[in-house]
């Protein structure tokens, strides 16, 4: 089971970007799917999860500005970001829980599938 970041880049404050996660190796339809991001030294933070109904969850510091979707058919979660700001510099990771849980958890401790990350740098 591997999840696939991509779409990461260096962009400027107020710009857009649209990070993609492609699940391959498995059926995802029935996980829910999760952005996390992390500066170096810092812990892991919540960005957004989604669930396979289509439920949502979004963490305060990006709401209004990023958007959690997903393509089961296609085994891919995406998160559209706009507005972005020299704080949402940070690795972005895609991630998916195992079977049973029908609601979008935040905790990463859910999450039984981690990508690579993708670098999200936004300049000022």
């Amino acid at each position: 089971v591997q999840l696939q970041a991509s779409g990461g880049g260096l962009v400027q404050a107020g710009d857009s970007l649209r990070l993609a996660c492609a699940a391959s190796g498995g059926t995802f339809s029935g996980s829910v799917m999760g952005w996390f991001r992390q500066v170096p030294g810092k812990e892991r933070e919540f960005v957004a999860s989604i669930a396979s109904s289509g439920a949502q969850n979004t963490a305060d510091s990006v709401k209004g500005r990023f958007t959690i979707s997903r393509h089961n058919a296609e085994n891919t979660v995406y998160l559209q970001m706009s507005m972005l700001k020299p704080e949402d510099t940070a690795i972005y990771f895609c991630a998916a829980t195992g079977y049973g849980i029908n609601r979008p958890v935040r905790s990463p401790t859910f999450y039984n599938y981690w990508g690579q990350g993708t670098v999200v740098t936004v300049s000022s």
